[in-house]
């Protein structure tokens, strides 16, 4: 079986665990009152997708220190998915997006429920911040009860105390950073703390804690998670501009109208001519982008280099990933894996 395969094999048990965990959850909460249920149908439209990798980290973080296959692990390992289905929900109301994995996002989904509401916009996203709460407190509950022994969690306990932290840092930093001048350098350090450790260093880890993996395996999985971590990110970042909404989910003029602080259009602006810079920035942070608009501000990042700068930076963070991967003490299989794994991430095209 390859590395792909196994991949896919693993993600349907991540998706069986979610789905039931997700539905017993969603259920108690419209058993409170039938109002509720298009509440709780949002906690299912916010973890129904995903690629399953942050979970899939925490499962080879387990395995690379030498523990065997684990149901109770992967349950464990699923909770970083609520932090991940929490952090998304939260992200799209701060970018006003509207959609994901092409459909509505939730702030938007449930207007329609609140019809006759003197705001519904504002009630709207008050309900969808709140489902976002909950996902979060979920996280913590499925990862508490997930089977494995009490020894084994309280190792990991205190790295989600600063897995939430740091997922609130970046988030922060990004409100922080939107509008200011562009700094690539900056742009690097919000994707660190808002992706980029809670995608991939962060659920290694939580997985080797678990196994009581040694220090020195802890930190090879950092040098090796960080720098994929962001390569991520950046690939992200690029999909939000070039991919194809068809397979992406999300509509690119959306990335654009949050005029998020990316190191592409920190490299974009800071490469621009005169004309190309102001043209940018009366683009960026505009709602209801044209086609055309947006296919200027791709004329721009490819004529000032940004995506080829983007590009090597990604190939660079890739090759030091792997780098600390050979280098690292950890099962034959677990090593596989995981470099099976990097190359999905940076590689990808949704």
């Amino acid at each position: 079986m390859s590395e792909l395969e196994e991949h896919a094999r693993l993600r349907k048990r991540i998706d069986q665990v979610l789905h039931g965990f997700v539905t017993e959850e969603a259920q108690a909460l419209a058993d409170i009152d039938v109002s509720l249920a298009p509440v709780a149908e949002q906690l299912h439209s916010a973890t129904v997708h995903g690629k399953r990798l942050r979970a899939a980290f925490c499962y080879w973080g387990w395995r690379g220190a030498g523990q065997p296959d684990s149901e109770e692990l992967v349950r464990a390992a699923c909770a970083v998915e609520l932090v991940h289905a929490a952090a998304v929900v939260h992200d799209d109301l701060i970018d006003h997006s509207r959609t994901r994995h092409g459909r509505p996002t939730g702030h938007i989904a449930l207007r329609e429920i609140l019809t006759g509401h003197s705001r519904p916009k504002a009630g709207a996203r008050a309900l969808a911040m709140l489902v976002g709460d909950l996902l979060m407190s979920m996280a913590g509950q499925l990862f508490t009860t997930s089977g494995l022994p009490g020894a084994y969690l309280s190792r990991a306990r205190p790295l989600w105390a600063v897995l939430a932290r740091e997922l609130v840092a970046g988030e922060c930093l990004e409100v922080l950073r939107t509008g200011a001048e562009p700094d690539a350098d900056a742009s690097v350090k919000v994707i660190r703390y808002k992706t980029a450790k809670y995608t991939v260093e962060h659920p290694l880890q939580i997985g080797g804690l678990l196994a009581g993996a040694p220090p020195r395996l802890l930190r090879a999985y950092s040098d090796y998670g960080l720098p994929l971590g962001e390569a991520f990110q950046l690939r992200d970042d690029l999909l939000g501009l070039f991919g194809d909404p068809e397979q992406t989910g999300k509509d690119p003029a959306d990335d654009l109208a949050g005029n998020r602080p990316t190191a592409l259009m920190a490299h974009a602006l800071t490469h621009a001519t005169g004309a190309e810079h102001d043209e940018l920035c009366q683009l960026l942070g505009q709602t209801n982008l044209d086609e055309r608009q947006v296919e200027r501000v791709r004329e721009i990042a490819h004529r000032t280099g940004a995506v080829a700068r983007v590009e090597d930076m990604i190939t660079a963070r890739l090759r030091e990933a792997h780098d600390a991967l050979a280098d690292a003490d950890l099962t034959t299989e677990a090593r596989r894996a995981l470099s099976a794994l990097a190359t999905l991430s940076a590689a990808r095209t949704h």
